[in-house]
């Protein structure tokens, strides 16, 4: 049979069944030190309690977590990753059938499918989640001549206030990834806060997936994390805690849509390794700050890499860089780029399968200095 081809990066198993080695993975983007020791220490520690069923309400985590985030604890929700929420949320956040109008362009009677606005490109699973659960799809193309930005005209995506019920041109939710995966890119924070601001007057449920916000150089400054009337806030320990492996995310909202996320899905949905695993990362400042210390120093100097050898269109705030290797750029690098990396033992993510994006895309992460100068040893092989 054969393999099945994963559209997400971080295949390195699929990797290492092929060729027998582990690759040197740039296509999935966490902290570049990897997981702490401290968290390794934790979840050995909870195997030996692994017997008991995980407690189903997160309460030692949740507490923890509500300290960290300077929030009430009824306002967080754990999940099994933010993958777990995201498909949580695309239930939770749908109208109840009367309070929707007539399809776009049908006459019909109420009972349509629901809206959810994304932007394109931006992390696929949003679409997926939503679609599987019965949900209509609009994207607002993200043009590159922006810089990957949204700008003013996605607020009248979202509708006109005062329309009275939903259906039409409305929009029953938006989902936004601040900043975006894959582009890196941020909103500008005076129209993030207009985009609250209109779904708040045109009912309109707004996510914001911070997952990546903890990279940027003023994570603080572009949160919405004082805003919980208004918004929903998605976050993952997957990538400033280099865990991608334990599956734990959560997310911060009003007290009534927690309650409504626990019944949407099975219970005992965090493991008590993942709960241990959550505790003990939210300790290892040291770690998180020497992480972040690499790649603010690194990313600057990758991009400039690029750039050097002739990839000009270089774009990301976080610690992931997408960039342009096709038809047009000084010294394109030709299909196959990352098929060809791949045969050097290096994975990269082509991003071409991205609404919005084509052929020529990549997507690579921010690793450690000498990681980085294997990188670009490689890139300007396949250049010569």
């Amino acid at each position: 049979m054969a393999e099945k081809k994963l559209t997400h990066g971080g295949d390195w198993a699929g990797f290492a069944i092929e060729y027998g080695r582990e690759p040197l993975d740039y296509s999935m983007n966490v902290n570049p030190l990897g997981i702490p020791q401290e968290v390794q220490q934790a979840i050995a520690k909870a195997g030996l309690t692994a017997d008991r069923y995980p407690d189903p309400l997160c309460r030692a985590l949740t507490q923890k977590l509500a300290s960290y985030e300077q929030v009430q604890p009824e306002q967080i929700f754990c999940g099994n990753g933010a993958a777990d929420i995201i498909f949580r949320l695309a239930q939770v956040l749908k109208p109840e059938p009367g309070d929707l109008g007539p399809e776009p362009g049908n006459s019909g009677p109420a009972g349509c499918r629901p809206t959810l606005l994304i932007t394109a490109p931006t992390f696929s699973e949003y679409e997926t989640a939503f679609a599987a659960n019965g949900w209509q799809i609009r994207r607002h193309l993200l043009k590159e001549e922006n810089g990957f930005r949204i700008g003013e005209d996605f607020l009248d995506e979202i509708g006109t206030a005062g329309d009275g019920a939903k259906g039409g041109d409305l929009i029953d939710a938006v989902f936004l990834c601040e900043p975006n995966n894959p582009t890196g890119v941020t909103t500008d924070d005076q129209l993030l806060r207009k985009i609250v601001k209109k779904c708040r007057e045109t009912g309109t449920s707004l996510v914001i997936d911070e997952c990546f916000n903890g990279f940027l150089e003023e994570p603080e400054a572009h949160s919405l994390r004082s805003m919980l009337g208004d918004v929903i806030i998605l976050k993952a320990f997957t990538k400033l805690y280099g865990m991608a492996g334990v599956r734990l995310g959560y997310c911060l909202c009003r007290a009534e849509i927690t309650e409504k996320l626990r019944a949407a899905g099975p219970p005992w949905n965090v493991s008590s390794l993942a709960q241990e695993a959550g505790i003990a990362a939210l300790d290892a400042e040291e770690h998180v700050r020497k992480g972040l210390a690499i790649v603010h120093e690194e990313r600057p100097w990758l991009k400039e890499q690029l750039r050097k050898l002739g990839f000009e269109r270089v774009y990301g705030e976080a610690n992931y860089l997408l960039f342009y290797a096709g038809p047009g750029t000084g010294r394109p690098a030709g299909p196959g780029l990352d098929e060809r990396l791949r045969e050097r033992g290096i994975l990269i993510r082509n991003c071409s399968n991205y609404p919005g994006l084509d052929d020529g895309w990549f997507r690579i992460a921010v690793r450690t200095h000498e990681e980085n100068e294997q990188l670009v040893a490689a890139l300007r092989e396949e250049l010569k």
